[in-house]
């Protein structure tokens, strides 16, 4: 039987993909588990596993062409049970480019009634389905009546419970839009992954006024002194996140300055005796520490909105990302359970998860499921910043350079380290006085380490 085996949808918004390497060719035989494309999502670069035993009959996409979730991405041949469910697959090559073993091109398709099987994937890292189809279900796409049953359907049933594929549930939950007020334009009004973009792209413009698109056009007589680059996949993610956050969470943001000269002098006095043994103790250590420790007194500080369905989710985890300066960009991996670590537990864990980020070979998951996130630009230069926070977080820690300065000890002017913070959060959620509490107990910490150390 023929099936269909689609881009899956691999979590955390990830939402499309760069094709880079094809690992099996028209013909192949394959096993369950075997990879078959080498794809770059915005996060990771990562081999997508086959979830079933068969041939290899047709590839789609070319290596450099970007796919979306849900767009085919090989037609084989396996054994299985038949069961009848509506699915959308890809028109077939045509002949001339079956002869030539390429990839075939991508256009768009109609639904149509195919014969499916959905096998579920255990241990592969993505999430995905395969379908049978035969011969009839590869139809051209002509889009008459889509728009007018669209609209016939939003007009019958006004404040319905909007029709909705998965993926397009999940872009929506990701971007902030309430899926039950987005117009659909698929079949009987369903709304699909195209209608959310749209529907976030106009949130974004804000009230509509008339302007020409803002395309950047290079004088002629430029063009020998100026130098194009297409956005990578990671570079297009972060423009949409900040965005996303910026016209989302209403950011307020809080600085503060605490005096750690405790921490600078135990962290010299650990500092070489842990080096022998291969460790590299930074201030990133105690900050990672203290923070997971204060948010466990302060929840509104470690939650998500959820405002399709009016409530606030409470995390009893404590699960700190820090960004992470790449030559693709930036990244913020993610340490799990910060709280239950060591200081040189986490010391170890940022060493590794940084230099696997620079070279692109940090898992998804190690990307995944952070509650707060942290930037230290101060490692470079800088004393204070707005950070802007890591959506759907509702809070992020930036932290600048220790500077050297008299400060006030016993009524007396004396040489201290200070330690400047600014802390930006979702108004919606965390109240001015939150903040502040929450930050006078990191502050407390990081003056006096050993605290931490004892909780």
């Amino acid at each position: 039987m023929l099936y269909v085996f689609k881009f899956p949808d691999i979590g955390e918004g990830i939402h499309e993909g760069k094709i880079l390497k094809w690992h099996v060719k028209k013909g192949q035989e394959v096993m369950e588990g075997d990879p078959v494309v080498n794809v770059e999502t915005d996060k990771v670069v990562t081999d997508i596993p086959i979830p079933k035993d068969g041939v290899i009959k047709n590839t789609y996409g070319k290596e450099g062409e970007v796919i979306n979730v849900g767009d085919a991405l090989v037609e084989m041949e396996v054994e299985g049970e038949e069961a009848e469910e509506e699915a959308e697959v890809k028109a077939p090559p045509k002949e001339g480019r079956e002869a030539e073993g390429e990839p075939a091109s991508r256009t768009e398709v109609a639904k149509a009634k195919t014969k499916t099987k959905k096998i579920e994937e255990k241990g592969f890292g993505v999430v995905g389905q395969i379908e049978e189809a035969d011969t009839d279900a590869f139809l051209p796409a002509t889009g008459e009546g889509m728009e007018a049953q669209a609209a016939v359907a939003a007009e019958k049933e006004p404040g319905r419970k909007a029709l909705a594929t998965p993926v397009a549930r999940k872009m929506a939950m990701d971007l902030g839009i309430d899926i039950n007020t987005v117009r659909g334009t698929g079949p009987a009004g369903r709304v699909m992954k195209e209608d959310i973009k749209k529907a976030f792209d106009e949130k974004q413009a804000g009230p509509k006024v008339a302007r020409k698109p803002g395309k950047i056009e290079i004088p002629a007589e430029a063009e020998d002194m100026v130098e194009v680059e297409e956005l990578t996949q990671i570079r297009k993610t972060i423009i949409n996140r900040m965005v996303q956050s910026k016209f989302t969470a209403p950011h307020a943001t809080a600085f503060e300055e605490v005096e750690v000269s405790r921490l600078v002098e135990l962290r010299k006095e650990k500092k070489e005796e842990l080096a022998e043994q291969g460790v590299k103790l930074s201030y990133m250590p105690f900050i990672i520490k203290a923070v997971s420790l204060a948010l466990r007194r302060h929840k509104s500080l470690n939650c998500k909105l959820d405002m399709e369905n009016n409530r606030v989710i409470y995390q009893k985890f404590y699960n700190i990302g820090f960004a992470t300066d790449t030559p693709e960009g930036l990244m913020v991996p993610v340490i799990k359970n910060a709280d239950r670590k060591s200081i040189i537990e986490i010391a170890e864990s940022i060493k590794d998860l940084s230099d696997r980020a620079r070279e692109r070979k940090i898992q998804l998951d190690e990307l995944k499921g952070g509650t707060f996130s942290i930037t230290n630009y101060g490692s470079i230069a800088g004393t204070y910043g707005v950070p802007v926070i890591n959506y759907p977080e509702v809070a992020i820690l930036g932290v600048g350079r220790i500077v050297q300065r008299p400060v006030v000890k016993g009524g007396e002017i004396v040489p201290g380290n200070v330690l400047p913070l600014s802390m930006s959060f979702d108004h919606r959620i965390v109240d001015g006085a939150d903040a502040a509490r929450f930050i006078k107990d990191l502050m407390a910490m990081l003056a006096d380490p050993l605290t931490m150390l004892m909780m």
